[in-house]
């Protein structure tokens, strides 16, 4: 079985909205603003794309990332890996073509049956409606979180407020930086 691994910026109030800049929320792009930059925090990132072998996103993210993800050099690798969108009305017309393979899927029995195939790691970045559904589908394996010290208020969390039994998380990794920023690697326990 395939690894689901949920990468997300959070606050520390567990808020994930608007971290690079995304317009119409009011702390838009509070990664970069906010918190004085510290190279090392982001290794994690670095990693995450030699590790990880498709990318997962919902629609609204993939709408995001599409235009701007395939020309970056930060993302290079993502960019030969195949990507799965789940969504309900998102058309194969509307599929970018440089960015390699991308697959639609249509359900969470579909991103269920992704995990039984063989194969290496699936990352999930962004996507808050899918990391709820799937949380709640308990198909989500994993969570790479770099933490930041900021409470936004407002805005969509990375958690749903799903009223469900308590869910145990184990810490397999973690490491604190100069700028207060926390990196945190959690296993699901089942």
């Amino acid at each position: 079985m395939r690894t689901l691994i949920s990468s997300a910026f959070i606050s520390l109030d567990g808020v994930m909205e608007g971290p690079g800049g995304e317009p119409g929320y009011r702390n838009s792009g509070w990664t970069f603003k906010d918190v004085e930059f510290a190279p090392e925090a982001f290794d994690i990132k670095g990693r995450e794309q030699q590790e990880s072998t498709a990318v997962l996103m919902g629609r609204t993210s993939y709408e995001a990332f599409s235009p701007v993800w395939p020309d970056m050099n930060e993302f290079a690798h993502y960019k030969t890996m195949p990507k799965y969108v789940v969504s309900t009305t998102l058309t194969e017309e509307k599929l970018v073509s440089n960015w390699g393979e991308t697959t639609i899927l249509r359900s969470l029995d579909e991103v269920a049956a992704l995990k039984e195939t063989d194969g290496g790691p699936i990352i999930v970045h962004g996507s808050v409606a899918l990391n709820h559904s799937l949380a709640d589908a308990g198909l989500i394996d994993r969570y790479h979180l770099l933490v930041y010290p900021l409470l936004l208020g407002a805005g969509k969390r990375l958690f749903p407020a799903t009223d469900k039994d308590t869910q145990k998380l184990k810490l397999v990794e973690h490491a604190v930086y100069s700028n207060g920023l926390q990196m945190n690697v959690l296993d699901v326990v089942r």
